[in-house]
């Protein structure tokens, strides 16, 4: 067997993001979460992709820069996606591509708008209420915003602007909401030393207050003990901790078992965000909460009322 039968058929990683746009990093992550593109491998694990897919991931890329997001893309037929393309390429009065892959939102923060983002992101929650900005509008941008930091289109300084303007907006439509009743359920939100992102948390006060909850959010970077402490003198029925992509699944796993087991078998432990630690097993009396619209039915399983009739 000559050396050339041991390597890969197909199109090299390397070349791939160089022909496409898209980082390896982005390939990999795609590879994981769904199942495509499907690279072959060599004899030491060195991933090559099949010119077909090579295609597809062009046609992808020139959608992802006009605004469409990747998990809806990966669900479409070639023809499917092909029909897109062209109807991209038609020009659309008054309206350019976004260099972001984030539509509409992409011209203020590619110039560092933060008060034209803030005013978009209030229009469509006016528009929508509450509810479906936070489980619809927020829950894509954030996966857009990260997907497009991923790839090297959006600056760590255009993801601060993204961040803050969404923890204003969010901060103001709290303060609008009627106070929870006097026996509602009471809910400790925080993340861990190792967690300094705070927007899931905001989020899920948000949806959590909406349906009835009287909210205490620590922050980030809690520690373990002070948590404890907390849900002891706020007398939390629900303990929730957010966990980023970034944040390494063992420890989460770690931290959580130990919490777990420091907290009265009374007070529900709920883990919330993109951590992998949330797709594995987690400790036994541990619930995760994969996405903020699964609150309510969280909510509803421990006999809490889920709607309130909130706007």
């Amino acid at each position: 067997m000559n050396s050339a039968s041991s390597e890969p058929a197909g199109v090299p990683i390397a070349a791939v993001e160089r022909d496409t746009g898209l980082s390896k990093d982005t390939l990999r992550i795609w590879e994981r979460r769904y199942g495509f593109p499907q690279p072959l491998r060599g004899p030491v694990g060195e991933r090559a992709y099949p010119a077909d897919q090579v295609l597809r991931l062009r046609l992808i890329k020139r959608l992802l820069d006009a605004g469409h997001r990747p998990g809806r893309l990966m669900a479409l037929d070639e023809a499917a996606l092909q029909a897109l393309a062209q109807a991209e390429a038609a020009p659309r009065e008054g309206q350019a591509a976004s260099a972001t892959g984030l539509g509409r939102f992409g011209e203020p923060l590619e110039t560092h708008d933060g008060p034209a983002l803030r005013r978009m992101l209030q229009q469509d929650l006016l528009a929508g209420g509450l509810e479906a900005f936070v489980t619809q509008r927020i829950a894509d941008l954030n996966v857009a915003v990260g997907e497009a930091w991923q790839a090297g289109r959006l600056t760590v300084a255009q993801e601060h602007v993204y961040t803050e303007c969404v923890h204003l907006v969010l901060r103001q439509a709290l303060g609008r909401l009627p106070d929870p009743a006097a026996d509602a359920p009471r809910v400790l939100l925080a993340t861990l030393p190792q967690e300094p992102h705070g927007l899931g948390l905001l989020m899920a006060e948000a949806m959590l207050s909406l349906h009835g909850c009287r909210c205490v959010s620590l922050g980030t970077q809690v520690p373990l003990g002070d948590i404890v402490t907390a849900a002891r003198s706020t007398k939390a029925g629900i303990v929730g901790l957010s966990f980023t992509g970034s944040f390494r699944p063992q420890l989460a796993a770690a931290a959580l078992g130990e919490l777990r087991s420091r907290l009265p078998a009374t007070v529900a432990l709920w883990a919330g965000g993109s951590s992998l630690a949330l797709k594995r097993r987690l400790p036994q009396g541990v619930d995760a909460v994969h996405a903020v619209a699964d609150i309510p039915r969280l909510l509803a399983g421990r006999g809490h009322p889920s709607d309130t009739g909130a706007p």
